[in-house]
């Protein structure tokens, strides 16, 4: 149902830089860039996640309450993102755990722009 998610940024060349290093792991890398704005996932046919320069090009303000969900596949791979973007200069917003038994896992973090993102398993 998803096509893509955009979050704004500052400097495309350093969300762009971030984003390939921290997901390579999980197959992603620039699927096409525009300028303002760039698509980063595995293929056009997958859902993606948009960097971009706002439109008005007024300053990126992440949203209270906003978030987008990176599927890790496993508890060991959504530790490894989560530990892989606190090395990129990410924030911790939540350690890696259960967060309802035998429902859902999850890592949080804030990307160099403040964008909240979670690291998460199903089941």
């Amino acid at each position: 149902m998803i096509g893509y998610v955009t979050i704004g940024v500052q400097d495309m060349d350093r969300a762009k830089q971030f984003y390939c290093d921290l997901l390579a792991d999980i197959g992603a890398s620039v699927l096409m860039d525009m300028g303002r704005i760039a698509m980063i996932g595995k293929s056009m046919e997958e859902p993606m996640l948009a960097v971009c320069i706002p439109h008005d090009e007024k300053e990126p303000s992440p949203g209270n309450g906003n978030m987008f969900a990176i599927s890790a596949g496993s508890k060991e791979m959504a530790d490894k993102l989560y530990h892989k973007a606190l090395a990129l200069g990410a924030t911790c917003e939540g350690e890696p755990g259960q967060r309802v038994p035998d429902v859902f896992y999850g890592a949080y973090v804030r990307d160099l722009d403040g964008n909240k993102l979670v690291f998460y398993v199903f089941g």
